[in-house]
């Protein structure tokens, strides 16, 4: 098995992240809970707000009742939709859309997994992952999360990434269900609700992909940190032209 701790502090340590890649188990019924032995048990949390106390180094599990989020409760196969989100009225309430049916058609769009497929989400940092996550979740500043859209760039070949987001559910459905679903690296600028109800930062952004991209991706990061990523970061042509300016 990988050594994830190891993995997790590379990771962090050559993208400057300031907080922990999080690993995401999403399980079903009658799976063994003995690796998840000991975690704390959320009561009525957001799964956004659970993937912010696994990104601060909380070994946490969120059961299917817990879920408060009627909407991510939806996207994860939990419980129907309610009505004023289904018709897109509460979207028009809450001022994200103008029109009901522009609501209507995000939430008629939305990717989920089927109905009763799991039964509780465990999350924790990636260093203390007990086995390969379903998904690993990165929350961080833009140009950092920048780096591991260009190493899974390099893993495709150079063939153009595309995000696939709705501006609404991204740390649910765009950086946790649709990389379980499709099996690929997505990522979103985060949402009216993810920003609404955590610490995610103005400057701050997400990503998730399945755990079986984790190592490929890890080793393309280390290689671009041994010239890419220290050179940007220098920032020598924007000196260079600073500098000429003055002259």
């Amino acid at each position: 098995m990988a050594d994830f701790e190891l993995i997790s502090d590379k990771i962090k340590e050559f993208l400057s992240l300031d907080s922990d890649p999080v690993a995401v188990f999403l399980l079903s019924a009658g799976t063994d809970m003995h690796p998840f032995g000991g975690w704390k048990r959320l009561q009525k949390h957001r799964y956004c707000q659970a993937l912010m106390k696994a990104r601060r180094a909380e070994l946490v599990i969120l059961e299917a009742k817990e879920l408060s989020c009627p909407a991510a409760a939806a996207a994860f196969g939990i419980r129907p939709l309610p009505t004023g989100l289904a018709n897109g009225e509460a979207l028009v309430g809450f001022g994200i859309v103008e029109k009901a049916d522009t609501g209507r058609t995000m939430f008629e769009n939305m990717p989920k997994l089927n109905p009763g497929s799991v039964e509780c989400i465990a999350l924790c940092s990636l260093a203390d992952a007990p086995r390969v996550p379903d998904v690993v979740v990165v929350e961080g500043e833009v140009e950092k999360l920048m780096w591991i859209l260009l190493a899974d760039l390099n893993l495709a070949g150079g063939k153009r990434r595309g995000a696939d987001t709705a501006v609404l559910q991204a740390t649910c459905v765009d950086a946790t269900i649709i990389p379980y679903r499709e099996n690929r690296l997505n990522f979103s600028y985060g949402c009216y609700g993810c920003r609404e109800a955590t610490d995610l930062g103005f400057s701050e952004a997400v990503l998730g992909f399945p755990g079986n991209m984790l190592e490929p991706l890890a080793k393309t990061v280390e290689y671009l940190c041994q010239r890419a990523i220290p050179r940007s970061r220098d920032k020598k042509a924007y000196q260079n032209l600073i500098e000429n300016n003055a002259k």
